[in-house]
């Protein structure tokens, strides 16, 4: 399953990051890791990025790079 899947208010564990390199860096430094529990909090009108909030920490990323996080519900 992956994060471009839930829906606003669902969470889930990261149980894979399938990202390039650069990506998984920067998902590495907002905390998105493998085990970390992650919410949605809000989709865009045109829903091409979402808003997700890991711990206390927000952060806009596109439904493109979503797809490269694989989640457990």
């Amino acid at each position: 399953m992956r994060l471009s899947t839930l829906k606003k208010g669902q969470s889930a564990r990261i149980t894979a990051i399938h990202a390039e390199k650069e990506l998984k860096h920067r998902f590495n430094s907002f905390g998105v890791i493998k085990g970390a529990t992650i919410t949605v909090e809000r989709y865009t009108l045109g829903r091409k990025t979402m808003e997700i909030r890991i711990n206390k920490t927000r952060m806009a990323i596109r439904l493109s790079e979503a797809e490269t996080i694989e989640i457990g519900v």
